[in-house]
């Protein structure tokens, strides 16, 4: 591989990630739902792969991540494993299925580590779900912690604002995150909180910090595949930067497609047998 993809080609590991963070080089991280996107994403070098409960977003038109299902969400992370080779690929663990009973947790995570092939799972929450990462962590699943907006919460917090802007719960990020890490987490997810506070954390514990919207301190960033493509126009926050305008590529190409076979030209003599 040459250019913008990566020369080191070996199946990216958590160990791999706390090295990269060890040695002061950038995670790079996007989701996909399905085979052909993970296909392209895993090809262009991405270091870790988010089967995220945005699929309920992205893929199934929801307003919220609360409404996809534990078998949903093995579907897509077992059609996204099938097309990668290197990424380290995590799976959400969906509302309900972690939060309630830490014996649960820990069953529901052995059946999409068992059924999808992923390599981590992800959870979000501080200290009110360690019961539940511990157990999982016991039955050798690795987990990714995920703090600050928790979207599985948006019903309590009733806004998408920016979270951690107050001292009381800035502090509560931090032991958070101190507690996640100490427990066992591989890495934590910061998402949409003060860019001086992530830095913060960052440097206060040894596992990679992702950040979405947490400022370029982080160890890495994590975008949704379908916002920075371009392909979803009715999500601009500030964090989000497009690096393609797919929305526009894909109408244009598919109306031409339209135009084409109500007009008669395709196929033509040379797409026939």
């Amino acid at each position: 591989m040459a250019g913008y993809l990566v020369d080191d080609t070996r199946k990216v590991t958590t160990h791999r990630l706390y090295e990269m963070k060890q040695s002061g080089k950038k995670i790079a991280m996007l989701t996909s739902y399905d085979y052909s996107m993970a296909r392209i994403v895993d090809g262009a070098g991405v270091d870790v792969i988010l089967v995220g409960d945005s699929a309920s977003n992205t893929m199934a038109g929801n307003v919220t991540t609360l409404p996809i299902t534990l078998d949903q969400m093995i579907y897509h992370a077992r059609s996204v494993v099938r097309g990668v080779t290197r990424a380290l690929v995590v799976c959400d663990m969906p509302f309900g299925t972690y939060q309630i009973d830490p014996q649960d947790a820990a069953r529901n995570a052995v059946r999409i580590m068992q059924e999808t092939g992923c390599d981590a799972l992800k959870l979000e929450g501080g200290v009110e779900i360690l019961p539940a990462v511990k157990l999982i962590l016991d039955a050798g699943i690795p987990v990714m912690g995920h703090l600050g907006l928790t979207p599985q919460s948006i019903n309590k917090f009733g806004t998408y604002a920016v979270r951690a802007r107050e001292e009381a719960e800035a502090a509560k990020l931090r032991s958070d995150a101190v507690a996640l890490a100490e427990v066992g987490c591989f890495a934590i997810v910061l998402e949409k909180i003060p860019a001086v506070l992530a830095a913060e954390v960052t440097k206060s514990v040894d596992v990679p910090i992702i950040g979405i919207g947490a400022g370029g301190a982080c160890d890495g960033q994590v975008l949704v595949v379908h916002d920075m493509l371009g392909m979803n126009k009715g999500f601009s926050p500030k964090f989000l930067r497009r690096y393609a305008d797919l929305n526009e590529v894909m109408t244009d190409a598919i109306g031409n497609y339209v135009t084409d076979v109500k007009s008669g030209d395709f196929p033509n003599a040379d797409e026939q047998y």
